[in-house]
């Protein structure tokens, strides 16, 4: 009897030693499934070009706008030496022209105040020094009697002196450049051929258009009219000189005073003209 219980306790012993191995071993296989699967390593993604971000915009508070500085416009003065601006004036080596403006330059550190004086026929701007004005001979266009004077010039009897044309013509040129408009009057009565008269050289009718364009521009700006109607007044003048038309005995006489006095009509001029020109 002994023996059988020792038996039966050892296999009771068994029995519990193999049931806790069992549970043991459900125990573990159940921390095993517990635990989660290790994610597999994802593949390296392909390097991207570094792109720099764009800084982010400053906001600046706007402030207000300063007002502009003001710059006082200087004003061109409008008359000086008598000339205003818009006047017609006689510049002696130009004629006619048209005072624009009065203006400022500095030319060599020094402030010059000039008259900027326009010549619409000859498309020519002409600078001169407010102060120079009386040295270069500007003046104010003739008074109305004046004219009438000029205009009574061209009827009277042509004076040609018989000396060498070249040295006439010298006389003619400063004539023509001093302003006078009865000195220019007078080189385009003595210059003027009518058709029953000899014709002129070249430099002659030079001379005589360049008088005739100064003489009849005045003209025309005094009377307000066009330089065609000055022009056909100033060869009606012409046309009632007495040297112009038929000779009469009257006429005869005066011209052999004229030639003792050495104030003739030079019949000879032509040929005079042409052997200086050849030479």
């Amino acid at each position: 009897m002994p023996e059988k219980t020792a038996k039966t306790a050892a296999k009771a012993t068994a029995a519990k030693t193999s049931a806790v191995k069992a549970s043991a071993v459900k125990s573990s296989a159940a921390k095993v499934a517990a635990k989660p699967a290790v994610a597999a390593p994802k593949p390296a993604a392909a390097p991207k070009a570094a792109v720099a971000a764009p800084a982010p915009a400053k906001t600046v508070a706007a402030k207000p706008a300063a007002p502009a500085p003001r710059v006082e416009e200087k004003k061109l003065p409008t008359q000086r030496q008598g000339f205003k601006t818009n006047e017609f004036v006689v510049y002696p080596a130009h004629g006619v022209g048209q005072i624009l403006a009065i203006e400022e330059q500095e030319i060599a550190g020094a402030k010059l105040e000039l008259f900027v004086i326009n010549f619409i026929k000859d498309k020519m701007t002409l600078r001169v020094p407010t102060a120079k004005v009386a040295n270069v001979g500007m003046r104010k266009l003739s008074e109305p009697a004046l004219v009438k004077k000029a205009l009574e010039t061209l009827k009277g009897r042509a004076r040609v002196k018989r000396t060498m044309w070249s040295r006439r013509a010298q006389e003619y040129e400063a004539k023509i450049n001093s302003g006078d408009i009865v000195a220019i009057a007078e080189v385009v009565r003595d210059l003027y051929r009518s058709e029953s008269q000899p014709e002129q050289s070249y430099s002659e009718r030079q001379l005589y258009e360049a008088a005739l364009d100064r003489l009849s521009r005045e003209i025309a700006v005094v009377q307000h009219s066009t330089e065609t109607e000055a022009v056909k007044e100033i060869e009606g003048q012409l046309a009632k000189s007495p040297r112009r038309g038929a000779k009469t005995e009257a006429d005869a006489v005066a011209e052999g005073e004229g030639d003792a006095e050495g104030d003739i009509d030079d019949i000879d001029g032509d040929d005079t003209a042409v052997a200086d020109e050849a030479a």
